[in-house]
């Protein structure tokens, strides 16, 4: 049984936070953490992850993944490892609840068609998006726009997958992540918090093993081409073998909470290996460092490239989600489109942010419009605009 320890040295500690970007009283009853985890929870961004894509659009099904539970699964199982770790939970989770907020409607295909829009115009990436949420585009706190969260919170959020700057890294750093660095440096040439590399390894572990349950759920593929994907096999045939004749249903749930386990098992233990290798003794000391601490062992790492490799072949790039991911394309292209060339078809509160036809400003509040809707809204929306019988 894990229990709850001490905090490590080298976790992040509330009470040497470095702030926020506008100063703010300490809550007598939750530490900063725990303040910023809340406001992510109770932003509209998060409220509209629930019908935004994951990988099956929302009108498929009622019960496959959408970004919400995925982000709730990542939430859980980042504070699983950081409790195991005597790291700062609450910020882990933070960064865990925060880190797709940016994300489009559709999924990746909807990020790859407004990214390829706003080429001319600097580019899409969801990072930045979530950057722009967080300290723009909610508007809810009579002081200040965005959610104020402390330093170590959006730091974590833009890091997550790792420096956004130094040796070896040759993609220039998003606009908004440059400029806001200029005002409260982020620090990103370095690796961020221990909790933010766990909640970035936790959104792997959580979209490999939901995406093996909603593949087989949708019929993309059998239990049956599981069988040669190493770990994967072996563990559905260990829970075939000790339950005979269980239905499908509870053979895959069985088998993905043991996949689950062993992956975040593995990563606890290769962690707290490199963590002693390594002698840190502080937050910065992680930071410091020049590669990640938290991470899975070799064989893991084989293991989670076969379930990645598979998973991309037998579902990402099947003809149905090909389907739907070009329909999405199609969508969002247009809807862009139309926006750029004619701004007074947005809504009156954003078309008083923007500025001409074809404008740069124009093109950045077309995709801060476009990137907020769900699936549902952004297939209305094309519906209404580009339906001629459709009412307005």
């Amino acid at each position: 049984m894990i229990r709850r320890i001490r905090p490590a040295p080298y976790a992040s500690k509330p009470q040497e936070s470095r702030g926020r970007l506008y100063p703010e009283a300490e809550h007598p009853m939750r530490s900063p953490f725990q303040r910023d985890r809340d406001r992510i929870i109770h932003s509209t961004a998060f409220r509209r992850l629930t019908h935004k894509t994951q990988v099956f659009v929302y009108h498929e099904g009622d019960h496959y993944r959408t970004r919400l539970t995925h982000t709730l699964e990542v939430a859980q199982i980042a504070r699983t490892i950081s409790r195991a770790l005597g790291l700062d939970e609450d910020l882990a989770e933070a960064v865990a609840l925060a880190h797709d907020l940016g994300h489009t409607p559709f999924g990746h295909a909807g990020e790859e068609a407004l990214n390829a829009e706003m080429a001319r115009f600097g580019g899409f990436s969801h990072n930045e998006q979530t950057l722009r949420i967080l300290t723009r585009l909610e508007r809810r706190y009579a002081e200040f726009d965005g959610l104020n969260l402390t330093w170590e919170a959006l730091e974590g959020t833009v890091k997550h997958n790792g420096p956004l700057r130094g040796e070896g890294i040759e993609r220039p750093v998003p606009p908004t992540i440059a400029e806001y660095d200029r005002s409260h440096r982020l620090a990103l040439d370095t690796f961020p918090s221990a909790e933010a590399q766990v909640a970035a390894l936790s959104d792997d572990i959580a979209y490999n093993n939901h995406d093996i349950d909603d593949g087989l759920r949708a019929g993309l593929f059998a239990v049956a081409d599981l069988g040669d994907v190493p770990l994967v096999g072996p563990v559905f045939d260990a829970v075939a073998s000790h339950y005979p004749g269980l239905e499908e249903g509870r053979l895959t749930h069985e088998a993905v909470r043991r996949l689950i386990d062993r992956m975040v098992g593995d990563l606890i233990d290769e962690t707290r290996r490199r963590l002693a290798d390594s002698g840190v003794g502080s937050a910065d000391e992680i930071r410091g460092c020049r590669m990640p601490l938290v991470g899975f062992s070799e064989q893991m790492r084989r293991n989670d490239r076969a379930l990645k490799d598979f998973l991309f072949e037998r579902m990402y790039r099947h003809y149905r989600v090909n389907r739907m991911s070009s329909k999405a394309r199609r969508v969002v292209r247009e809807l862009f489109s139309l926006y750029l060339a004619e701004p007074q078809c947005l809504p009156r509160e954003w078309r008083c942010l923007a500025a001409g036809p074809d404008e740069p400003r124009t093109a950045r509040v077309a995709a801060d419009y476009l990137a907020g809707m769900t699936d549902r809204f952004a297939l209305d929306e094309h519906h209404r605009l580009f339906d001629t019988d459709a009412p307005t």
